[in-house]
This record gives structure tokens, sequence and C-alpha cells, in this order.
């Protein structure tokens, strides 16, 4: 098989009209000569930390959509399914993902649970990640989101980190705002990367100290205005990731997006690609192809190099994506999950007080940090509840692995004039969270989701819209355009309800996300994540 058109050597800084053969899967030749050819070839794009989960697709589905945006590989953490279901369910990521020709590479999960302050489905401990970091499939010891335990030296968390470089194997950071003397020994302890920075400062000092810094752009956390100015000076050093891609977005576009917006700033077009399609293989050691003679034939035919429009997606030199058709086929898989709670009563979720004052949440918009913020307490009967007016309303986390009382807190900025929204997509532990106006509504939703042992919904003063995800109450067993449309459609639904967020539900996901400042709620109460314990809610 042979293509033709300009090629982009990303090494040599070159492109030519020329040749490429290919024969049993990889690259046999490259030859410089004229044709008539204006489409460009390179290597493909590879998101480098992603979270397969936040898709809410299994990966089998999740490659057949991101083939028609050029990605041929991804660094993925099953962070999530492992919180659910332990190795068990690291397994069944990989394992769904070899029924595809896409390349996956999964990591070792470092922190499940991520903290001792939340109810998980499972615990992967040290000798765990023995075993893990022994099987060759795992490409490395994902991020490593206790970064207190690495500063203080907590012992189990050391020795994760001790067996990723026993197997010679990359070390994934997570440190949000981390700087100065705690950031150093945080590197010193052996990680290597991070796509927590939220600001250029904070990006320019841990890539000064060492470390690659990913730049993220996914449906709720939106670095890259933030960090793409450090671009052009460190691109050997960088990285694109997405972390966690809800169903539509990705079926609008992946990495290749990234590539248009930093093109588009005027960043020369072959820093830009070694970021996108080189730097990842060469950190974590990915048997994927740079279009080198001998290489895996893993490359992209795209119309130009501004908008990056892919064509062709060929991976091992097998076209898994035509001209708008995917080639990769569904998968039969059987459903696993870990759902064991009963249906809760609208008692449940009052909060008895006289507070004159309360410790609120306040959500971001495009941002998983939070402030803490001080606002008058609306009682009624003895039961602080929602304020719609002022935006204060009622947020509530249920344990989904047993029968517990639900933990309460209160949120702006969710913006629901009425019902509530509910998700078994809750990061990290996935128990059920939900806002809303009444008690009775976020009990309504609460209920909607036991019943489907999982999923998101919406419940109105008129209707009421779930997508079931029965893939461990977090991903759905269906394909991306049915999910991507079901998704849509509750997402418009929460809007109409009156949120002004731009992705609610990604947003609720990560409002139990203790690890990520500053205020948060788990299924076991209000945590200040700035000191790392539990607050008061009232004041």
């Amino acid at each position: 098989m042979k293509l033709k058109g300009n090629i982009v050597d990303i090494e040599n800084r070159k492109i030519y009209k020329g040749e490429i053969s290919i024969e049993n899967g990889k690259i046999k030749n490259i030859e410089e000569k004229d044709c008539k050819e204006n489409h460009y070839i390179l290597p493909g794009f590879i998101d480098a930390h992603i979270h397969i989960e936040s898709s809410m697709l299994v990966p089998s589905e999740f490659a057949k959509i991101v083939v028609k945006h050029g990605t041929v590989a991804t660094v993925s953490d099953p962070h999530e399914i492992a919180n659910v279901l332990g190795i068990k369910g690291v397994e069944f990521m990989i394992e769904n993902g070899k029924e595809t020709p896409f390349k996956f590479n999964f990591g070792a999960p470092s922190c499940v649970p991520a903290t001792s302050f939340e109810s998980a489905g499972a615990e992967i401990n040290s000798e765990d990640i023995k075993s893990l970091m022994a099987n060759p499939d795992i490409k490395y010891l994902a991020e490593m989101m206790n970064y207190p335990g690495v500063i203080y030296d907590d012992t189990e968390v050391l020795k994760k980190i001790e067996w990723a470089k026993y197997y010679n194997k990359p070390v994934d950071g997570h440190a949000p705002g981390l700087r100065g003397d705690e950031l150093t020994k945080y590197i010193s302890a052996g990680i290597s990367t991070d796509h927590e920075c939220f600001t250029y400062e904070e990006g320019l000092e841990k890539l000064k100290k060492g470390m690659k810094v990913i730049i993220r752009e996914g449906s709720a956390a939106k670095n890259f205005e933030a960090l793409i100015g450090l671009l052009d000076e460190h691109y050997l050093e960088m990285m694109f990731c997405s972390d966690d891609k809800h169903p539509d977005d990705l079926l609008v576009g992946h990495i290749n997006q990234l590539c248009e917006r930093a093109v588009a700033k005027d960043i020369d077009v072959f820093k830009v690609l070694q970021v996108a399609c080189v730097n990842p293989v060469k950190h974590y050691n990915l048997d994927v192809g740079l279009m080198q003679v001998g290489d895996h034939a893993d490359c992209i035919i795209v119309e130009d190099l501004k908008r990056f429009k892919t064509l062709q997606t060929y991976i091992d030199g097998k076209l898994v994506f035509d001209h708008g058709v995917s080639n990769i086929d569904h998968v039969e898989f059987k459903n696993l999950n870990n759902f064991n709670t009963d249906k809760k009563q609208i008692s449940d979720f009052r909060y008895e007080s006289s507070a004159k004052q309360i410790r609120v949440i306040e959500c971001l918009d495009g941002e998983l940090v939070t402030n803490e913020i001080v606002e008058n307490a609306t009682v009624e009967s003895g039961n602080l509840v929602s304020n719609k007016e002022n935006d204060i309303l009622k947020m509530a986390v249920v344990n989904r692995y047993q029968n517990d009382k639900p933990a309460i807190a209160f949120i702006k900025n969710f913006g629901l004039k009425e019902g509530a929204i509910a998700s078994s997509v809750g990061h990290d532990s996935h128990n059920i969270i939900a806002v809303g106006v009444s008690d009775e509504a976020i009990c309504n939703a609460v209920n909607l989701l036991i019943e489907n042992e999982g999923g998101i919904c919406a419940v109105s003063n008129s209707e009421k819209k779930v997508v079931p995800l029965p893939v461990a109450g977090i991903m759905s067993n269906q394909n991306a355009e049915t999910i991507g449309k079901k998704y849509s459609e509750l997402d418009k639904m929460a809007k109409q309800m009156g949120s002004k967020l731009n992705a609610p539900y990604m947003s609720l996901s990560f409002m139990a996300l203790l690890v990520i400042p500053a205020l948060k709620l788990s299924d076991k109460g209000l945590f200040d994540g700035g000191s790392f314990q539990f607050t008061n809610l009232e004041i």
C-alpha cells in the first residue's frame, strides 16, 4: 500500500511531496517524489491524559469516534472505573480496548480511593500496584493526586511510586497550584508530568523544575488559553490532553481542535505537532509510530495544516477511518456494575439547623477548583433549604455502595430555577451527586438514578429525563452518536431549567472531587481542600 501527498516530517521540520510505502503494518519506505495529491500526511494525534470513562463510552466505542478526528492513541487513566470496581474494572478497560486496532495505553490508578474522606467501591494498594506494574499492558503509574502523601512521606504512597520506578515506568502527577519547595519535593519523588496547571506562572515553574506540562482542554477544565503561551519556547516538554471529554464534545473534535487553535495563534506548526504527536510517544515509551522507516504505520491524512480536518486515519497500516466513515466495529461485552443502595425518602435530605450563615461552594464555570464563600442561610421549619432567588441551591452526595444518610451542602452558580439534576458520575468515588431547588426534587432525581443503577438525569416541574449508564454506573453500553444525542438533550434541559454553566453535568461531576480545592462535598461531609479536612456547613 502506498500513501501519496505532502509528507510532514516533524523531526526534520520539513514538508515535501512524496510517497510512503506500507507493508505488514509498518512503513517500509519514504520517498520524496512529485505527486498530484495536495493533502498532508502526518503522524496521528495522541491524547496524553484522558479518562475514557468521562466520555460515557466504553473504550471500543470511544475509539470509533476519535479516529474520525485523527487520534490514533491515548494515555488513559482508568481511575474512574477502578474507584467503582478496582482491578476488575481496569482489566475490563484493557480487554475491551484490545478488541479494536486503536492504541490505548492504560496506567495503574495510583489513588483508589482518592482519599480516605469518601466512600469508594474498591481499593488499590501498593501490592496491587506491584502486580499492575508487572503487567506489560500497564504503561505508567497514573496521576498521583495524593500530593500531601508525597510531600509528607506517606509510606504507602511512596511504595506505589517505587514500584513504578522498579519497572522503569513513568509517574504522572496531579498537583493543582503546588509551588515552591513543596513542588520541588513532589518532583524529586519521581513525578514527571502535571496536567493540572491553571496559570502561566505555575506552568512555567513546573517546566523549569523539570516537569512535563500537559495542556488540558476538556469539557469542564479548560487551561489552553492560560498555558498556550508557554508552548513556543517549551514545546519539547509539553503535550496536549483532554482529561475529561463528554460525548457531545467528542463528536465535534478532539486533539485536532487544540492544534487548530494553536496554529491560529501563529505558533510554528512543527512545534504544535511535536506536542500533539511526538512528545507523548517519547515520554511514555508508546508503541506508536512517528512516520519513520520501520515504524508502525500510525498516520493520518488531513486536508490542511490549519484546520486539521481528517480525511483518513491509519493504525498499523489499517484504514480505520475513511472520509467520514469509521471502520472500527462494534464490540459485544457484558455490563459490570457496583450499585447497592436503596431508594431515599424526602426526609433524608433535611438538614436540621437554625444557622444564620453557611459555607457555600462557589462553582466556577470551566474550572475544577471552587471557592468557599459565606452566605445567609435560608431556614424553613428548622430545615436548611435552597434559595433559588439568590442561586444558593442544596446539594447532596449519596453513597451508592451502601445505605447511608446523604451528605448535604449548598452551592452557587448552578442557577436552577426549578427541579434538580443528578449524576452517578461523581469524581472520584462516583457516588450520586445532586443539586436542586427543593428536597423533593433532589430526592426524585436521586431515586431515578438508583432505579437505573447509574446515569445522569434531570427532573423539572413537568418532566424527567435520564441517560442510563449501566457500565459501572459511569459508562453507556451504546454508541457515541446515541449517547451524545441523549446527553445533549439532557444538557439542554438543565439549561432550560435555569443553569448558565457551559457544561452543567461535567461541572456537577467534579463537585465531590476532594483533591481539588477549595470546598467540596463527599458522601461523608463538607470538605476543605486547602486544609485537607472536614469543615462545618454552619458558621
